[in-house]
């Protein structure tokens, strides 16, 4: 059964359902017809058998004649629905029965007990004559604390079966519309449930041949419509992640271009002679330039892909936030003399932050790298550290700052704001991309904004180290 129920379709599955759910439902309303004849039409059967009775009882009372009183039971017995018998005389009640009723004793002796307290019986049974279940009442006449005798009402309980025979057309029409108006219903509730699912199968065979651009128009806030817009969702990351892969290898093919064709030609033109001997050294430099700007290149893509791919975790450990740039700075001495940067420090020595010490240096050093290219001779880079909420370094440096509009792409691949420049100062584009997957993974946040007077400030946030 589980097999059979595997190799069904979704659609067929629906069906299945739904089919299940009309033959439910019809069991179920005969079991509730079955249950209304027994608790409605017999309870009300019964009922009027006993205010026929009583009353019949209160004109006894008022006649006081029971000659007069069984004239008067067989005139109301001619005209009433129900079998009407007086008995004045209750152990005579069996044999004066019409009917064979299939009990031991129609009137026992608790039986006379409860109607010498005045209350009513009821009797059920099947009658072999009519070939159907009766049922009969007996009320008592009690007089002065005695029985005086019993009226018996009967009447013939009509089957169900009986009454879906006599209202079968009615019954199995009423059931085919129903079972018809269900499945039409049912058909449409499935054609919206399949509809996007099938668009969704389309969909994703067009995605597997590279294809991001279909998406499925489904405004529901049903199951199906959450899915539908998670698709949607997955489908737009799809395909951004597919243009940044297309971008991204468009850039390192950019990238990898210029000093490629520099290696060439220029070893190419001395291995060929078309270069002086005197002039060789100059080029031989030009290829080693290029050759170690292509080594960045690779190392800091081989650096975003591990950081991308998180394959080696960061090994977070408390550390002296101060310490770890003092000892960064500390590498750029010979430039920052070169140059003639000033780097001035305002570094709280308490502040510890769990980082992992190397990741975090090649932060401060890639910042460090942008603060240093861009700044003028003469000019200061401030660097400040300090805790309140949570741990602030702020890099600020004196240079000409960047266009408000170039911000928000601080921080993707190959972005340069000044392209030019940059690449002929030997940048890659990748520092502050790295830069940020190392702050994300840190739980911590980058900023980046122009000062008034300054230049570029970069705000780096991280959580306060707990014991």
């Amino acid at each position: 059964m589980r097999k059979l129920l595997y190799s069904l379709s979704f659609l067929q599955k629906l069906w299945l359902t739904i089919c299940l759910i009309v033959i439910c439902t019809t069991i179920f309303f005969f079991l509730m017809f079955q249950f209304a004849y027994k608790q409605l039409y017999v309870s009300y059967v019964r009922s009027t058998l006993i205010q026929e009775g009583t009353s019949l009882v209160k004109h006894y009372h008022k006649t006081n004649n029971v000659n007069d009183f069984s004239e008067f039971v067989s005139k109301f017995d001619a005209v009433s629905n129900a079998n009407v018998l007086f008995i004045s005389n209750p152990r005579d009640l069996s044999a004066c029965i019409p009917y064979n009723v299939s009990h031991e004793s129609f009137i026992t002796e608790d039986d006379r007990e409860t109607l010498l307290k005045g209350k009513v019986i009821t009797k059920t049974g099947f009658e072999k004559r009519f070939k159907h279940q009766i049922i009969g009442v007996v009320v008592p006449v009690v007089k002065k604390e005695k029985l005086e005798g019993i009226i018996y009402l009967h009447l013939p309980l009509r089957s169900v079966t009986e009454l879906i025979q006599q209202s079968k057309w009615i019954f199995t029409i009423s059931t085919l519309l129903f079972a018809f108006a269900i499945l039409l219903i049912g058909r449409s509730i499935i054609k919206q449930m399949i509809k996007p699912l099938s668009r969704m199968e389309q969909i994703s065979y067009k995605m597997a041949n590279g294809d991001y651009t279909e998406r499925i128009n489904y405004s529901s806030g049903d199951e199906i419509g959450k899915l539908a817009t998670a698709f949607n969702s997955m489908s737009d990351s799809l395909q951004k992640e597919d243009e940044n892969r297309k971008e991204f290898l468009a850039n390192v093919s950019h990238e990898l271009r210029t000093p490629l064709s520099y290696v060439k030609g220029y070893s190419e033109a001395i291995l060929d002679g078309v270069i002086k001997q005197e002039q060789q050294l100059k080029y031989v430099g030009i290829i080693q330039k290029e050759a170690s700007r292509m080594q960045r290149l690779v190392r800091d893509l081989l650096d975003l892909a591990t950081l991308d791919g998180q394959q080696f975790p960061l090994s977070q450990e408390p550390n002296v936030i101060a310490q770890l740039i003092e000892d960064t700075i500390e590498t750029y001495s010979q430039i920052l003399i070169k140059r003639n940067i000033k780097i001035q420090k305002n570094l709280d020595e308490t502040i510890i932050a769990n980082v992992d010490p190397d990741r975090f240096q090649q932060v401060i050093h890639n910042l460090l790298d942008n603060s240093i290219r861009y700044t003028p001779t003469g000019k200061t880079i401030y660097i400040t550290l300090f805790q309140d909420k949570q741990v602030t370094l702020e890099i600020l440096d004196e240079g000409k700052g960047i266009p408000s509009e170039e911000i928000p792409h601080l921080g993707e691949r190959f972005y340069r704001v000044d392209k030019a420049r940059s690449r002929n100062e030997g940048g890659t584009g990748l520092g502050l991309a790295i830069v940020k997957h190392i702050i994300d993974q840190h739980n911590g946040k980058i900023k980046f904004m122009n000062i008034d007077g300054k230049g570029l400030k970069v705000i780096i946030t991280l959580p306060i180290f707990e014991i």
